[in-house]
């Protein structure tokens, strides 16, 4: 019996070798079953030992396997597990598309004070006559996040071959506050406001040009409405524009490049989205940056960049969804500006032995057409520093932060030496968790509809907005120093804890504005402290609570001594974020 079995396995073997077997096509009874091997399957086998060394069975789609062999069963809402909706597996009738889609609710509810000046025309109490008013007010937002993605490849061990990526994104918000003309230029209005918006955040098409080494290194190209961020933690520029991005790496992913051009979308007052029905502004970004791992320690990335803005917008007359003037600003001499800003900078990212650190500096040079004292062209000349470095251990991480932004010291020579960013949305110092970083401060009495900083800004840049408004580099400037520490006291459950000390590096501007001498530098103390928590311990759900406090330093009180005499500005802030 057994002779009988090895003469037909060799017979078997012989007819494959020699290519004179016939291959017979079976159609499976269940539909979706992998179908039975095929001879010529078995070309490549030489012997009977190397039927199971060195012969490869094909299998029509590996990624339904599982589900072919009864191993699993998929649902198309269930993202636990095998999903062709966010692309675990390809699209049928296909072995190299994928179809990604995520949906993503970001809920914010904030109740928060600083100050509010008194309406010009009326108020909403009548013994308030005074230039402060009342400080309290109260935030709402909720945005759907819809982001779809076409992408072409097998991206598991390479780069991406083609993607078409389109990210809509559904606001609505509320707003209330305690006094009049504040949400709307009309009094009329009252205090409170409702709104909402349908942004495009993302829309681009992302085409592999090429791989350039056996490791996949790799060069692509991006055009249309993408993220874009120039340095490691946002301190220039992060935003979603329209523009056109090559980027790859080199050396096995030692050396990755950025080129990027953008033209700046309108955004929407109230929610921050892009407004696509309005016409782009004329205001272009161009980016260069270099990225090296490993340098100058191991574990460290360097990062070199050199960005130019140029801006065209002193001829523009924009006036924001709530009626209030945001180009030109109406602060100095009211008129528009025109101007070229180069940035160089230099960023690092990673780890020294224990040690973590993040270091950031920007060298700002240009030209402003119009500067807002002088009415006279002006030279810019300003600087920007930041470090952060951290030490973990076990569950606890202590962190400090160190952050200097140059101030004009004489606003009405011909130099102006105020730094200020593109558009930055930094993630240091406590981040949006910080009282500082987080809250707009109105500057009552300097300008109409001018904040000393914008949300989500650490910079005190006077500008009228900052999705909206112009780069202004006649500004005060900032220093901050800070401490905190991170606590992951349960794997699901991380506490977070800051104190920032904050000054004003130079006050002539704005003492000049103000008409008000001797304004100190002293800023406050800004406490903060949050609590995470990810059930389960993914990132599907997300929550957030978080509170700040801003006690006024005395350069803050010379600003606002408003008749609340507060000591102490708060915010309250609570995130859920959903994601399927």
């Amino acid at each position: 019996m057994r002779s009988i079995t090895l003469s037909t396995l060799v017979s078997s073997i012989a007819l494959i070798s020699s290519g004179a077997a016939q291959e017979a096509e079976e159609t499976p009874n269940n539909r979706g079953a992998v179908p039975a091997p095929r001879l010529s399957d078995y070309k490549d086998c030489r012997a009977p030992n190397d039927l199971f060394e060195q012969c490869m069975l094909a299998v029509p789609d590996r990624w339904r396997l599982a589900e072919s062999l009864g191993l699993l069963k998929t649902r198309w809402w269930d993202p636990y597990h095998q999903n062709t909706l966010k692309g675990d597996r390809p699209i049928f009738g296909t072995d190299d598309w994928f179809f990604a889609a995520s949906l993503i609710s970001d809920t914010v509810v904030e109740p928060r004070s600083f100050p509010l000046p008194v309406g010009v025309q009326s108020t909403s109490r009548p013994d308030s006559l005074d230039i402060f008013g009342d400080s309290d007010s109260f935030f709402f937002s909720q945005n759907l996040i819809t982001n779809l993605s076409l992408i072409k490849g097998s991206t598991a061990y390479k780069p991406q071959d083609l993607e078409f990526r389109l990210t809509p994104v559904f606001n609505y918000n509320f707003a209330q506050v305690e006094e009049l003309r504040i949400l709307h230029v009309e009094p009329s209005e009252g205090v409170k406001r409702h709104d909402g918006f349908i942004g495009l955040q993302e829309a681009f098409v992302d085409y592999h040009l090429r791989n350039v080494s056996e490791r996949y290194d790799f060069d692509s190209v991006r055009i249309g409405i993408q993220p874009f961020s120039s340095d490691f933690r946002g301190f220039l520029f992060q935003d979603n524009q329209l523009g056109v991005r090559v980027f790859g790496n080199r050396d096995n992913n030692r050396y990755q490049y950025n080129l990027a051009a953008f033209t700046r979308l309108e955004k929407d007052t109230n929610s921050g989205l892009n407004d696509i029905t309005t016409s782009p502004r004329e205001d272009y970004v161009f980016f260069a940056n270099l990225y090296r791992q490993d340098l100058p320690f191991p574990g460290l990335t360097s990062q070199i960049t050199v960005a130019y803005n140029l801006n065209r917008e002193a001829d523009d007359i924009e006036i924001d969804k709530n009626g209030f003037p945001v180009r030109p600003a109406l602060i100095g001499n009211l008129r528009g500006r025109n101007y070229d800003i180069v940035y160089f900078g230099y960023n690092t990212d990673g780890r020294i032995g224990r040690l973590n650190l993040t270091t950031s500096a920007y060298y700002a040079l240009g030209e402003d057409r119009n500067n807002i004292f002088t009415g006279k062209t002006a030279d810019i000349r300003s600087f920007f520093a930041a470090i952060e470095p951290s030490y973990d251990r076990d569950w606890m991480r202590i962190r400090l932060s160190g952050l200097f932004a140059s101030g004009d010291g004489d606003p009405h020579d011909n130099t102006e030496r105020g730094f200020d960013a593109i558009l930055e949305n930094p993630q240091f110092a406590g981040a949006d968790t910080s009282y500082w970083v987080r809250q707009s401060i109105p500057f009552i009495g300097g300008g109409r509809v001018i904040g000393v900083s914008g949300r989500n800004g650490v910079l005190p840049d006077l500008r009228s907005s900052k999705e909206q408004g112009q780069s202004n580099f006649n500004n005060p400037g900032i220093i901050l120093a800070g401490v905190g520490a991170d606590f992951d006291v349960m794997a699901p459950l991380r506490i977070s804890v800051n104190a920032n000390r904050l000054w004003f590096h130079k006050t002539n501007t704005l003492e000049a504005l103000r008409v008000q001498g001797n304004i100190d530098r002293d800023i406050g103390w800004d406490f903060s402290g949050s609590v995470i928590y990810r059930p389960g311990f993914i990132q599907n759900v997300v929550l957030r609570l978080s509170g700040a406090g801003l006690r006024p330093g005395d350069g803050f009180q010379d600003l606002f001594d408003d008749h609340e005499r507060r000591g102490i500005y708060y915010s309250v802030l609570f995130n859920a974020v959903l994601t399927y």
